[in-house]
C-alpha cells in the first residue's frame, strides 16, 4: 500500500473518530453540530460579517442565515448593523454564546491534549506544522 493510501485511511479515519466524538459532546448541549461550528468560528475569530463568516464557514449565506436565526433564538448569538456599511450585519457571540464556546474550547484542549501526550515537545510541533500547512492548502 502506497504512503498516499496509508495517508488517506488514516486521515479518514481520525476524520470519523473527531466527528463522532464531536456529535456526542454537541447532542447534550441542545445544538446541532453545525450551531457549534459556527459558535466555535465567531469564539476564534470574534464578530464579523454574515458574508465573511458564511465564507470562512464554506456554506451559503443562505444556510449561515437559518444557522444564525436560530442560535439567535436560544441566545447565543445577535446580529448588529455594521458601522460604516449599512449593507452588512455583523454576527457576535452573547454572553451565553461566550461560555458555550470557551466550555467547547475547554474539551477540545483536554481531548488534543489526551490525543498527544505520548508526543514529545518536537513532534507535537511537527504535527502542528504539517496541520498548519494542510490547512492553508484549502
Amino acid at each position: 500500500m502506497s504512503i498516499l493510501s496509508k495517508l488517506n485511511h488514516s486521515v479518514i479515519e481520525f476524520y470519523e473518530k473527531l466527528s463522532s466524538w464531536e456529535h456526542d459532546i454537541v447532542r447534550g448541549k441542545g445544538i446541532t453540530l453545525p450551531q457549534m461550528h459556527t459558535l466555535e468560528v465567531l469564539g476564534i475569530h470574534k464578530p464579523m460579517r454574515m458574508k465573511e463568516l458564511a465564507q470562512r464557514m464554506g456554506i451559503t449565506t443562505g444556510t449561515l442565515t437559518v444557522l444564525v436565526d436560530r442560535l439567535e433564538d436560544k441566545g447565543f448569538v445577535r446580529r448588529k448593523p455594521h458601522e460604516s456599511d449599512r449593507r452588512s450585519i455583523i454576527v457576535e457571540l452573547t454572553e451565553s454564546g461566550e461560555v458555550m464556546f470557551a466550555e467547547h474550547d475547554r474539551l477540545h484542549l483536554r481531548l488534543i491534549d489526551e490525543l498527544t501526550a505520548e508526543l514529545s515537545v518536537p513532534e507535537r510541533e511537527a504535527l502542528l506544522s504539517c496541520l498548519d500547512k494542510m490547512n492553508s492548502a484549502f
